[in-house]
């Protein structure tokens, strides 16, 4: 047997980052501030984030030692440990440009499809990361469907042409991109059907209704891959809401949740080509009510909210309690938006956050607090972890997990403005009580507990 490791706790404030103690832990009898119940809910499959082409190309102004540097402290298991990852199909909102892998009109037949475009950014940056993760998950989901499948023939507007013609091809146009990852040497483990359904942006977007969605799924994309692509899992996702109320230039909004997201998973024809859905952004309105009703499908967070580039501390706490929330509503990994930024501003002038800040001009590379947020779960908290249930008046600002090795890992975050006594009751052994500590965490902190 392994002898277990001492147990530590690592804290990072505003002014200090990762400072590292040795923690006294003891078994604990009495309530504590954050407490197990004996239950153990959804394995993880880990932490990500997007490869994005304005991420790898400041990269390369680099020298080769910042850049591996960089690329290293992303991927390692030492390090970041981003096991669980995202890639756009096609052009998304970060992206140099606009693109699709087949823009000749009318090309149903894919004569015409090529990824070479991804050959000079998403490939490579890719493959720098399988270098450190070799059996890394990867989900993919397009922005827009090439212009000329969509009614108006733009990215950034429009729908589906529905015609039985054009979802045909729709379905094979994203086998074929699988397909052809696959050669490549990157498999594709899951494919989202759309960003963000309910989004008309100015990126590359697409409008989605329920109807359509279902339709699509089970008489088109369902069917093929389950043929063709049995190792690529359909994801209905990534879904931005809907939101149940939201104002716009004509006023008050209403949207069902159960007009769009049940009326797929009722179909049964439909569901069962369905492994999971996806959430993001308004979507964290909506994902714990889909665990409610459908504790048997899989749910992820997709997509971290990327903030207006000021990278500040009070955007990385609130980033915090999304992870937070995000897990404790059943979600099996938490996907963080761009990992690396140069001057930070979308093609469409949209200034975001990032994990990473390299300024160009003068090579100086920057990690910014949600780095550390990042840190904080994905360094300790392992793929195939389980996350614990637990209660008590921390129970929004922590969260527990045992690792498969059966290491204890508890995640808590101060948001309160003065020092807060915190205590933790975990599982117990066979001989003693329950595995715990009592400390007093430092205003405005995150920290990472090992056992």
């Amino acid at each position: 047997m392994n002898k277990k490791a001492e147990p530590i706790w690592v804290a990072t404030t505003r002014q200090q980052a990762m400072q590292e103690q040795h923690l006294a832990a003891s078994a604990m009898e009495t309530s504590a501030d954050l407490e197990c119940t004996g239950v153990k809910k959804q394995t993880l499959r880990g932490f990500g984030g997007c490869f994005n082409e304005l991420g790898w190309l400041p990269l390369q102004e680099l020298g080769e030692e910042k850049r591996e540097g960089i690329i290293r402290e992303l991927f390692s298991p030492d390090e970041l440990n981003l096991t669980f990852n995202r890639t756009p199909v096609g052009a998304n909102d970060f992206a140099a440009s606009w693109y699709s892998y087949d823009e000749t009109d009318g090309d149903y037949d894919l004569e015409h499809f090529s990824v070479d475009h991804d050959e000079q950014t998403l490939i490579p940056y890719i493959r720098q990361a399988q270098k450190y993760q070799p059996n890394m998950g990867l989900f993919a989901s397009p922005w827009s469907p090439p212009t000329w499948m969509k009614r108006p023939k733009v990215y950034n507007f429009g729908r589906i042409d529905m015609s039985e013609r054009n979802l045909t091809a729709y379905a094979r146009y994203l086998l074929r991109y699988v397909r052809e990852y696959d050669r490549r040497g990157i498999h594709i483990d899951q494919l989202h059907v759309q960003n963000e359904v309910f989004a008309d942006q100015k990126f590359p977007s697409c409008l989605w209704s329920s109807e359509d969605m279902r339709i699509f799924i089970r008489d088109y994309l369902g069917p093929l891959f389950a043929k063709e692509a049995p190792d690529t899992a359909i994801f209905l996702g990534t879904l931005n809401g809907p939101e149940d109320m939201k104002f716009g230039p004509e006023g008050m909004i209403l949207e069902n949740y159960n007009r769009y997201v049940d009326n797929i998973l009722f179909d049964e024809d439909c569901r069962r080509y369905i492994a999971g859905i996806g959430y993001q952004w308004a979507g964290q309105h909506d994902i714990e009510r889909t665990h409610q009703s459908w504790p048997e499908i899989e749910l992820e967070q997709t997509e971290s909210e990327c903030g207006m580039g000021g990278n500040s501390w009070e955007y990385a706490e609130y980033v915090f309690s999304l992870v937070n929330r995000y897990l404790r509503a059943g979600a099996t990994c938490y996907t963080y938006w761009n990992m690396v930024l140069g001057q930070g501003i979308s093609t469409w002038g949209w200034r975001q956050n990032s994990l990473f800040s390299i300024d160009t001009s003068t090579g100086q590379v920057r990690r910014n607090p949600e780095y550390y947020v990042m840190r904080h779960y994905s360094h300790y908290v392992r793929p195939g972890a389980r996350l614990l249930d637990t209660r008590g008046h921390f129970s929004s600002m922590a969260t527990a997990f045992e690792n498969p090795d059966g290491s204890i890992v508890v995640v808590a975050q101060n948001a309160l403005d003065r020092a807060m006594p915190f205590s933790f009751c975990g599982p117990g052994g066979d001989d003693e009580g329950s595995q715990g500590f009592q400390v007093t965490l430092e205003p405005r902190s995150f920290n990472t507990f090992v056992l």
